[in-house]
């Protein structure tokens, strides 16, 4: 059976502001499996955004992981970001998993990796999935030239910009604020 997969993930800070938003298409192979799935969650009663790209069951497993390093660090982000990406490269189940998260709260921006990382990016612009690299493109070009839009703003025209590119991503958008 082949894997559900293939999504574009976009976070952005900007202006004391924090916005994360994810398309919702899904694909098995070379066909669209899904059209509106929701890849971005609230956590720890809003205060936390994740969003997922990968292997839907993947990024499902990683997310409930990820709240459970949360509560058991009083929901300090970066540190339960870092003991889950502990945990991945170290076990042999979760080293498996096919995803990738990016979370957010209100000072901080992570990228989280099967491969052990937890980034910062530069420039408080984070993108996962097929269509990262449009989405983040135009992101970095918005933040620079249209200083006056807002995290939200940004995020909703650059994940417009990689729907029209990827044809992984489709405009069936999903954004969250902090």
């Amino acid at each position: 059976m082949e894997k559900i997969h293939a999504t574009t993930i976009l976070a952005v800070q900007h202006n004391g502001q924090v916005a994360i938003g994810g398309d919702g298409q899904a694909t098995m192979g070379n066909y669209i499996a899904k059209s509106n799935v929701r890849k971005i969650r609230k956590l720890q009663d809003g205060k936390i955004l994740a969003g997922f790209a990968g292997s839907t069951a993947d990024a499902f497993t990683l997310i409930e992981r990820f709240e459970e390093k949360l509560n058991a660090h009083g929901g300090n982000m970066k540190r339960a970001a870092i003991e889950l990406a502990k945990d991945w490269r170290m076990d042999r189940y979760l080293r498996r998993l096919e995803a990738m998260l990016i979370t957010v709260n209100k000072d901080e921006l992570l990228v989280l990796s099967g491969t052990g990382d937890v980034l910062e990016p530069d420039h408080q612009v984070a993108a996962i999935g097929s269509g990262s690299m449009y989405a983040q493109s135009a992101a970095l070009a918005l933040k620079k030239h249209a200083t006056h839009l807002t995290a939200e703003e940004i995020v909703r025209e650059s994940l417009n910009i990689a729907a029209d590119i990827c044809i992984y991503t489709n405009h069936n958008l999903v954004i969250e604020k902090l």
